[in-house]
C-alpha cells in the first residue's frame, strides 16, 4: 500500500500503478482517497483536444482514447462535445438524435 502511495506522489498515473500492482485504477483512485492522498487534476490540452477529434473521427472509443490520454472517458466525451463532435452510438454509428 505504501509504495502504490509513494508511486502516485513521485508522478506516476492511477493507469500506470493499476498495470504495476495488478488492479483496476479506479481501485488505485479509492486506495489513494482512502488514504486522504491528494489527487492530482488533469484536462486536456488544446493540442491533445485535437488528436482526441482526429482519433475519435477515425474510429476511436472514448474509452481507448481516455486510455490513451490518461483522463476519464466523460473528459474526453464533454471535450468532444465542446467542438461540436456528433457522438456515435454504442455500434458506432452516427447517432440519429442529432446529440453532440
Amino acid at each position: 500500500m505504501q509504495q502504490l502511495i509513494e508511486g502516485y506522489r513521485s508522478g506516476s498515473t492511477v493507469y500506470e500503478l493499476g498495470d504495476q500492482f495488478g488492479i483496476e485504477r479506479r481501485t488505485v483512485s479509492a486506495i489513494l482517497h482512502r488514504r486522504g492522498v491528494p489527487m492530482r487534476r488533469r484536462g486536456l490540452s488544446e493540442e491533445q483536444i485535437d488528436d482526441a477529434v482526429r482519433l475519435y473521427n477515425q474510429g476511436w472509443s472514448l474509452a481507448r482514447i481516455a486510455a490513451r490520454m490518461d483522463v476519464a472517458a466523460g473528459t474526453v466525451r464533454q471535450r468532444l462535445h465542446e467542438r461540436g463532435v456528433t457522438m456515435r452510438d454504442n455500434q458506432g454509428q452516427l447517432r440519429a438524435d442529432g446529440v453532440r
